[in-house]
């Protein structure tokens, strides 16, 4: 094939020699990229193009911006590193080690990742497209060079947890792959292979899987808000207990007047101890269109079963408030007030509860009511800086929750986390 007058042909990249990369120079090149980054006397850019750095470890390292084109980086450790807008056109990271790692923005077209460990890394924006590598040979001809293996594979991947909000996956393939409670809102997944994938607990909110295969996947417990599935094959595929955009539970009309006027009426009920206003029960509501309310004052209220998914709710007031059962997954609650709250059984999986006081709640001299979180499933909330005093966590799923500067002083935790 000729483009211009030049030769371009396909090539096997695994017939291109690779140099090792020692510990010696890696650390070097480490170096040299902090300087870079701040832009100090001597820095360079990491740049690794076309070598082998498999089985070596950058863990915690800051190689935002670095170039690992067409690297072998085979069982490497990544564990905590900063990738963020990093170069990994083409690269092998099959069987990779990258827990925490950072990966906003990052360019992974044509790269595999086939059996590596993702588990709770942030792959924001980032582009996992199919692509094939270019180059000039010793002749000036461009020639196209193949990965020596599956380009876009993450075959038996482990991305838990992991943040890919708006990654571009077109055509990825990903059969097998652990999604469990990932976050792959917005992202494009068109035509991609997802046979017998598992994404149980995965938030594809605004998700486009048009032409993609699902065959035996299982997408229990998902949500599915505005996820597009033109021409998806679904054969197979275990949607029990999926979120999407049908209305659950009891209808508002119950309530009697509308939504807004029902949390003016309660407030008012609140503020002036019963004497005016109107008490609600608000329990096994869907109230996901009320949008965000930072800032609302459901002081006690009866939310049992109530679904807030992905509402803000940040600094809201429920101290005292029934929340058993509850659907507050991907919910910001920072700030808010939830002494004594029961919130036994609640969904909190990816809930920010940053600063939040989940103390208890003081009734009398003598009398308080800690926070019940029995059973609840906290799996990879954040809870820095929360206060959980006495809390009851008794068979609690906290499982990857951030717990740095939490007080969790007499608190009853699961048992495997005492």
């Amino acid at each position: 094939m000729s483009a211009g007058g030049s030769d371009m042909s396909a090539t096997d990249i695994s017939k291109r020699q690779r140099p090792k990369v020692g510990y010696g120079e890696l650390l070097a090149t480490i170096a040299d990229h902090e300087k870079y980054r701040q832009r100090l006397p001597g820095g360079k850019r990491a740049i690794f193009q076309f070598r082998d750095l498999s089985h070596l470890t950058m863990a915690g390292a800051d190689l935002s911006g670095a170039d690992f084109t067409g690297c072998n980086l085979q069982s490497s450790n990544f564990s905590d590193t900063n990738l963020s807008s990093a170069v990994l056109y083409g690269a092998d990271l099959r069987g990779a080690v990258m827990h925490g790692a950072r990966l906003d923005r990052a360019d992974l077209r044509g790269a595999s990742l086939r059996g590596a460990d993702l588990t709770g890394a942030r792959l924001q924006d980032a582009d996992m497209r199919d692509g094939v590598i270019a180059e000039r040979d010793i002749n000036g001809n461009m020639r196209l060079k193949k990965p020596d293996h599956d380009a876009v594979d993450l075959g038996g991947a482990r991305l838990v947890a992991a943040d890919l909000t708006g990654a571009n996956m077109t055509g990825v393939a990903a059969g097998r792959t652990d999604f469990t409670d990932a976050v792959l809102v917005n992202c494009v997944l068109t035509r991609a292979n997802l046979t017998s994938a598992k994404l149980d607990g995965a938030n594809l909110s605004g998700a486009d899987l048009s032409g993609a295969n699902l065959k035996d996947a299982r997408l229990r417990g998902a949500v599915l808000v505005g996820v597009k599935l033109e021409n998806a094959v679904m054969a197979g595929t275990d949607t029990q207990g999926v979120l999407d955009e049908k209305p659950r539970g009891r209808p508002l009309a119950e309530l009697g007047v509308p939504i807004e006027e029902a949390f003016r009426l309660y407030r008012l009920w609140v503020e002036t101890g019963g004497r005016q206003g109107r008490l609600f029960d608000f329990s096994r509501l869907d109230l996901r269109h009320i949008g965000a309310r930072p800032g609302i004052v459901l002081t006690g209220a009866a939310m049992d079963g109530v679904i807030l998914q992905g509402l803000d709710l940040a600094r809201a007031s429920l101290q005292g408030a029934k929340l058993s059962e509850a659907d507050l997954r991907d919910c910001n609650l920072s700030g808010a007030d939830l002494r004594g709250a029961n919130m036994s059984g609640a969904m909190l999986v990816r809930a920010d509860l940053r600063d939040a006081d989940l103390g208890p709640l003081k009734v009398s001299i003598d009398r308080a009511f800690p926070v019940n979180l029995t059973r609840s499933v906290l799996r990879g909330a954040d809870l820095r800086g929360a206060s959980l005093k006495q809390a009851w966590l008794d068979e609690a799923d906290m499982s990857r929750a951030l717990l740095e500067g939490a007080d969790l002083s007499d608190a009853r935790l699961p048992q495997r986390q005492a």
